[in-house]
């Protein structure tokens, strides 16, 4: 015989990085005998934290193997994003890095392991590029976006870019042409 305990207490952990605004969302599971249930979005509960409540977009991005890098990403005013980026099976070391000329973290970069088992995701905020790679085979990341995606504002900076110093996880990635060919990021002003 199954057990209920009522009510489930569903919250979410969020925690900020040290590039604000971007922040890590945690999930607190409910279990019992069947499995778990969590919530994974409360638009009070983001609303608190000054995180977005609207999202017009969500994509699904299937990878086949270890070591795939998607990124850097982002998409240039006046239609930046902000991303919820969540890993819905796999694993993956997901990087942001702060693209904002009058912020304190320029150029710096922050990463935070998504994977499906933790459940975890990270907030993308507008004026950030965004990237990640995956760290096992058949890894799937959900995002959703507070803009529509404009193909003819489609940026990225390339994945290795000396000036950034991103320390990928895994050797020798696979990459997409275009990903292969993004510029590094313009000297800092």
């Amino acid at each position: 015989m199954l057990s209920f305990v009522a009510p489930y207490r569903l919250e979410m952990i969020i925690s900020g990085t040290p590039l604000r605004p971007a922040c890590v969302i945690e999930v607190e599971p409910a279990r019992d005998e069947r499995g778990s249930f969590a919530r994974t979005f409360c638009a009070k509960t983001f609303a608190a934290h000054a995180l977005p409540t609207a999202f017009v977009q969500s994509s699904l991005s299937f990878n086949h193997r270890r070591g795939t890098l998607r990124g850097l990403h982002y998409q240039a005013e006046p239609s930046a994003e902000g991303k919820l980026v969540r890993c819905t099976r796999g694993a993956a070391f997901d990087v942001i890095i702060d693209l904002r000329p009058d912020s304190p973290t320029f150029r710096r970069w922050f990463a935070v392991e998504i994977t499906g088992a933790n459940a975890r995701a990270i907030y993308v905020p507008p004026g950030f590029a965004h990237g990640y790679q995956t760290l096992c085979d058949g890894t799937e990341i959900f995002y959703q976006m507070t803009t529509e995606y404009c193909p003819d504002l489609a940026r990225g900076a390339r994945w290795d870019d000396p000036a950034l110093g991103i320390e990928w996880p895994l050797p020798s990635p696979v990459l997409s042409a275009r990903d292969a060919a993004w510029p590094d990021l313009p000297p800092a002003v």
